[in-house]
């Protein structure tokens, strides 16, 4: 495989462009709206399949791990253009909204990924417009970064209304769930300030707001919640210990069947089959 070209200006535009097939487990630290220029990319979220061909646009949600699957077509290379949104832009622009301006009845989806209406005009404009950055080699200035991202918040906004919920999701009112967002995480390995973040908190508030839906401490939460998903797989009788062990979360055979006999009061071997 020959790799031709990742340009990344800022860690706000990626461009991304291959002449051979490319597969990749990708977790979004940002808020991303990616573009196909050409070529084909395959997504696939919680098991679902998604298609972008030229000219399709789609918005994956932060704190998300998606398996991107990049192929030339036909003989002409992959090429996308990626925008991120980070949190300090997303804040300077929140607070900058006529509050009056923002929709109230706005939620935040549960979904991770969005796509949106293929060939649109100012979606092709945005993404048109940030090309020749990367066809001269020539990094965009400051003032034109932030111009973009902009224009991108735009096609969002105008996309959803609910979005706003999602982006701008560090507030109070749109504070992620935060036994949702354990549910969807408590597989990887993430720390206490990490979680916070995520879930658009300072560590302080993100350790105030725990104790108010559960009495166990996150991490202990954690440790329990795997257990169990661990306990309802080997029941099922899909998958051996081992491979159990590893999908859960847990990173070492003999402490997961340490803590599990504590908690179940049997080694996992000795669960039947339901």
């Amino acid at each position: 495989m020959e790799e031709l070209k990742v340009l990344d200006y800022s860690n706000v535009f990626i461009a991304s462009y291959f002449t051979d097939n490319w597969e990749c487990s990708h977790a979004n630290a940002e808020h991303t709206l990616i573009y196909l220029v050409s070529g084909e990319l395959e997504i696939t979220d919680n098991g679902k399949k998604t298609i972008l061909r030229p000219g399709g646009c789609a918005f994956m949600r932060r704190d998300h791990r998606m398996l991107l699957q990049k192929r030339v077509k036909e003989g002409v290379p992959y090429h996308s253009v990626v925008l991120k949104f980070n949190r300090k832009f997303l804040r300077e622009y929140y607070s900058s909204l006529a509050k009056n301006s923002i929709p109230l009845d706005a939620r935040r989806s549960k979904k991770s990924l969005t796509v949106l209406p293929a060939n649109r005009p100012d979606i092709r404009s945005l993404f048109e417009s940030i090309l020749p950055y990367f066809e001269s080699g020539s990094k965009p200035s400051d003032a034109v970064l932030q111009l973009k991202m902009t224009e991108g918040l735009y096609v969002l906004l105008n996309t959803d209304a609910n979005l706003y919920a999602s982006l701008f999701d560090f507030t109070d009112p749109w504070k992620i769930d935060l036994i949702e967002f354990m549910n969807e995480n408590y597989m990887h390995e993430l720390s206490m300030e990490e979680m916070a973040s995520y879930t658009g908190r300072s560590l302080a508030s993100f350790k105030r707001d725990f104790k108010k839906v559960s009495e166990l401490p996150p991490l202990k939460w954690i440790i329990n919640r795997r257990l169990e998903a661990a306990y309802d797989l080997i029941c099922r009788g899909t998958a051996n210990i081992t491979d159990v062990c590893y999908q859960v979360g847990f990173k070492n055979l003999s402490h997961f069947s340490k803590v599990f006999k504590e908690k179940y009061g049997m080694a996992p071997t000795a669960v039947t089959v339901c």
